[in-house]
């Protein structure tokens, strides 16, 4: 199918159809170095302080809460599913027990 035929097909122009071919390659990593949370800190954060919330860290390494979450996910760091934690507690009123 050429690119006029195209165009005609799917009912766009044909700048349109030009702009999808050279966008066909998969982006999947950013081409720029993260700037605002260095990776060491976060490590290094994350060894001392392994139970903190997300605004805990964000607080003492000056960014935001989402910025957190994202740098932590692109280092594959999860975090903890135990509830047995020092930070959580029982809730006592739900009847909920551990």
């Amino acid at each position: 199918m050429t690119i006029r035929e195209a165009a005609i097909f799917y009912g766009v122009s044909t700048s349109t159809i030009h702009s999808w071919q050279q966008n066909l390659a998969l982006k999947i990593k950013r081409n720029k170095a993260p700037t605002k949370i260095p990776d060491d800190a976060l490590i290094e954060d994350v060894k001392r302080y392994p139970d903190d919330y997300n605004y805990e860290r964000a607080r003492r390494l000056n960014c935001s809460k989402t910025g957190i979450f994202n740098a932590l996910k692109r280092l594959s760091i999860s975090q903890k599913k135990d509830l047995r934690t020092s930070k959580s507690l029982p809730d006592k009123k739900s009847g909920v027990s551990e």
